[in-house]
């Protein structure tokens, strides 16, 4: 694994466990042109595990997961990752598979981005 791609997992393992409690055990990325698409896997808090075995409970946490994420991000692009990716941060799309505990982000970036 680049470098670059160790300091940018970095970055979103402590964005989500500054914002949720417990950061993903796993993130597998990619660079691809102008994205990083990043997978994580064990992200979910026993709480949050305990509220999604009910029906209702797994939309709230999947809702919490996504929109909050996305919210964050449109708001302020985290501390040091476009300085390490050399370019600006454009759109964040992101998906959490609650039952599998496995999330998906891609993030766009303005330029293609160099290892």
């Amino acid at each position: 694994m680049s470098k670059k791609v160790h300091e940018f997992n970095d970055i979103i393992r402590k964005l989500r466990k500054d914002l949720f409690g417990k950061g993903p055990e796993r993130i597998h990325t990619v660079f691809v042109e102008n994205m990083a698409v990043s997978t994580l896997y064990g992200n979910l808090t026993p709480t949050e595990r305990f509220i999604a075995s009910k029906p209702e409970g797994l939309k709230m946490v999947h809702a919490s997961r996504t929109s909050m994420i996305q919210e964050l991000y449109s708001k302020k692009t985290p501390e040091g990752m476009e300085e390490l990716m050399g370019t600006k941060l454009l759109h964040l799309f992101s998906d959490i598979k609650v039952e599998e505990d496995l999330a998906i982000s891609v993030f766009i970036f303005e330029d293609k981005i160099s290892e």
